[in-house]
């Protein structure tokens, strides 16, 4: 009987082995997984998004474009919704190579490369294009993913989350006090939590793809995110007011496992990495043109928008962030020096 166990027990493991080999990048001959001739290989791609979000809709016209540049060798698979799981669950995925990319939040992706947590500094930038700079600043975005390689990851481009904003179904946010004792879900972000500590609101960490419902039942009072995801995910059926806080950026990177990226032929690279910057560009011009339209639109669908909020009463009310955050990593000071200084030479 202990022999049949362990035998078992042998068999089980080596069907574990064998199912995490085939979620990773398929290899050459493996036509046969995508149905289509000629195909080399198959990158499945997750994130968290809706399939009518911005992201996955640049992320579609990424995947025709690899699929156009290799003649048919790469098919890229989207898995939006957190279909794969939620961001955190993909990040680890990558980790050990299960997946092959996924779009990750700068929150998320701050757990492997800390410094990458700067940008989301309460009110560090007021225009998207001040972000932009500062990401596009090749010394500057070295440094901000520097530990990825440690955990078998490689960023290929920077793409976009946006400005993030508050919601919240209790009352209109003016001031700081108004978030008092909201019960707000946030994402795995140390650096939102940190915001919203200071702000005093009740936050739960909580997967997107299930907010909405929770939002629905009750269970969170608000949440934050950019207008962008806001306006996909109709939270405005479920939130009644929205103020325009621009209280942090974020940005949300195409991320490969280093697994997949170094089986993957020199010339392959290449145009994965030409499109990840193409149209990652092409993302953040989109979510940034329009952004002021979603806004009309979700106030003509009845949400009430809050446009003047006092934002300096909301920056000194989270300036303890900038002194934690220096407090717990030496290198903080002479960064923030670099991106205001940056940021500054932007209209």
């Amino acid at each position: 009987m202990r022999k049949i166990r362990t035998g078992l027990t042998a068999i089980l493991a080596m069907l574990m082995v064998l199912t995490l080999s085939l979620a990773s990048c398929s290899m050459p001959g493996s036509s046969e997984q995508s149905g289509d001739s000629g195909v080399e290989y198959v990158i499945r791609l997750g994130h968290s998004d809706t399939e009518d979000n911005l992201i996955n809709v640049s992320l579609m016209h990424y995947a025709d474009w690899v699929k156009e540049q290799t003649d048919g060798r790469v098919i890229i698979r989207l898995y939006p919704n957190e279909k794969l799981g939620d961001n955190t669950d993909m990040a680890q995925q990558l980790v050990t190579g299960e997946l092959d990319a996924m779009m990750m939040p700068q929150g998320v992706e701050a757990t492997y490369a800390p410094k990458i947590a700067t940008l989301g500094l309460p009110f560090l930038f007021t225009s998207y294009e001040q972000a932009w700079a500062v990401t596009e600043d090749e010394e500057v975005a070295e440094g901000l993913t520097q530990g990825l390689e440690d955990y078998n990851m490689i960023q290929l481009a920077f793409w976009e989350n946006g400005m993030r904003q508050i919601t919240n179904s209790v009352r209109e946010v003016k001031t700081p006090d108004d978030v008092n004792g909201l019960k707000i879900r946030i994402p795995d972000d140390a650096m939102t939590e940190a915001i919203f500590g200071e702000l005093g609101a009740s936050t739960t960490k909580f997967a997107w793809s299930k907010t909405y419902d929770a939002l629905k039942q009750g269970t969170f009072d608000g949440q934050e995110n950019p207008v962008a995801n806001i306006y996909a995910s109709k939270i405005n059926e479920v939130n009644s007011y929205m103020t325009l806080t621009n209280h942090k950026y974020e940005s949300k990177n195409l991320v490969f496992s280093l697994s997949t990226w170094n089986k993957l032929p020199e010339d392959i690279q290449e145009v994965l990495l030409e499109g990840a910057k193409t149209f990652g560009q092409e993302h953040r011009n989109s979510v940034a043109a329009d952004e002021e339209k979603q806004i009309e639109e979700l106030e003509k669908a009845g949400m009430t928008v809050i446009k003047d909020p006092d934002i300096e009463a909301f920056k000194t009310a989270t300036r303890e962030v900038y002194t934690d955050f220096e407090l717990q990593n030496d290198w903080t000071a002479n960064l923030v020096a670099r991106i205001r200084e940056i940021a500054a030479t932007v209209d």
